[in-house]
């Protein structure tokens, strides 16, 4: 059993800054690469960001310069900085995390997600 806890969401206007966090746990032998995507109501979910266990990191084009991936390997966790957020960043965003179990299999987990509203 694997477990993503995500915090950070919530409802920020327009050019504010919000930081996401989510932490993994359970029955990992190690993380690959964690990071974020999101979907807004009516379209796809996208990647946002991404960070692999030796800190390389690849953003949309859509939040480049204003968000920052960032990882803890000993916690098993990854934080995103957002700023100068836009009313289009607004989305659920899910955290990922590919990694590396017990048995040695390679797997996807997923979170449950974490709403962010920009808006005035």
């Amino acid at each position: 059993q694997v477990q993503l806890v995500e915090s950070g969401g919530g409802l920020v206007q327009p050019g504010g800054s919000l930081r996401l966090s989510c932490t993994a746990s359970g029955s990992i032998f190690s993380i690959n690469a964690m990071g974020w995507y999101r979907q807004a109501p009516g379209k796809e979910r996208e990647l946002v960001a991404g960070i692999t266990s030796d800190g390389n990191t690849n953003y949309a084009d859509s939040v480049k310069g204003r968000f920052t991936i960032s990882r803890d390997g000993a916690k098993n966790t990854v934080s995103l900085q957002m700023n100068r957020l836009k009313p289009e960043d607004t989305a659920v965003y899910y955290c990922y995390t590919h990694y590396t179990g017990a048995g040695w299999g390679t797997y996807d987990y997923w979170g449950q997600g974490t709403q962010v509203t920009v808006s005035s």
